[in-house]
């Protein structure tokens, strides 16, 4: 069933464990990853981001979320349909059009004061339609899609927290404590000290972005002091890889059937799904 990101942050939240958020692209991920969490009965969050819902001339924000909210009521869990970093409000508006149940306005590039206008110019588009709303106060930097370095990551100020949240009435904050986007060139090292500082100051569920290729052992300390959602792509697409070079190393036909082709892929897939689902304690919630 689709539901909003304030549903399943708020039971995250009040029972100690955290939601997995995945960006998806393709049909095949979509079943596997919503089979998968219906397996080990967990809510999941579902996330598309702008860069492939504007390809094929646009045709993704068609594709991608008429296919999850068509699927939704096949499921019993909860399921979030999300707007992965929208930074204009333009996007938003077509989120909101598109039957997204959860948008992400990223002003983290922009002024203290400029981000609040932004961020509540987004609450005030999609609270009226039911729909939740996530920001980001800091920044997470690191890779872009393009393998290219986005920012460098400012840490999020415990002392701006609580007026950001009050002054844009968003449901949920995603925060920076030493995490980055795409895959890691060193390990990183969160700061829980400062993150126990952001929990205790803000009054909605903190969201942790960059979470492929963090160690279990800090984003398991992450979520014991308030992450409630923990975003991943990087290591979904390092596990299809996995799976795609076992398909073309095993076939030995020159038209093998799709589901011999693809089976790997998702099994490669699953595996990583059902690794998160555990590590962030999902599991069993539905």
């Amino acid at each position: 069933m689709l539901v909003t990101l304030r549903e399943v942050l708020g039971d995250a939240r009040a029972n100690g464990y955290a939601v997995p958020a995945f960006d998806f692209t393709e049909d095949f991920m979509v079943r596997t990853i919503l089979e998968t969490a219906e397996d080990l009965r967990a809510p999941v969050i579902l996330m598309a981001l702008e860069v492939d819902l504007n390809s094929h001339q646009g045709n993704g924000w068609v594709y991608q979320a008429g296919l999850v909210r068509a699927v939704a009521n096949h499921h019993r869990l909860p399921i979030v349909l999300h707007l992965d970093h929208a930074n204009r409000l333009e996007t938003i508006q077509k989120g909101l059009d598109n039957g997204f149940s959860s948008v992400m306005i990223d002003g983290s590039a922009l002024s203290f004061d400029e981000n609040v206008r932004v961020t509540r110019a987004a609450v005030d588009m999609a609270k009226p339609l039911g729909v939740s709303v996530e920001a980001e106060l800091g920044l997470v930097g690191g890779m872009d899609l393009r393998d290219e370095v986005c920012a460098e990551n400012v840490l999020t100020n415990p002392a701006e927290v609580t007026q950001f949240v009050e002054r844009t009435g968003v449901d949920a904050l995603a925060v920076s404590i030493g995490t980055s986007h795409g895959v890691y060139r060193s390990l990183p090292n969160l700061n829980i000290e400062r993150l126990k500082e952001l929990n205790a100051a803000s009054a909605v569920p903190l969201v942790l972005h960059g979470g492929s290729g963090t160690p279990v052992d800090q984003i398991q300390q992450a979520v014991q002091n308030g992450i409630c959602k923990l975003n991943l792509y990087a290591d979904l697409r390092i596990a299809m890889f996995s799976g795609l070079k076992e398909s073309a190393a095993t076939m030995d036909r020159i038209d093998p059937l799709p589901s011999e082709m693809y089976g790997p892929i998702r099994q490669h897939l699953a595996g990583v799904v059902a690794e998160k689902i555990r590590m962030l304690g999902a599991q069993n919630r539905v």
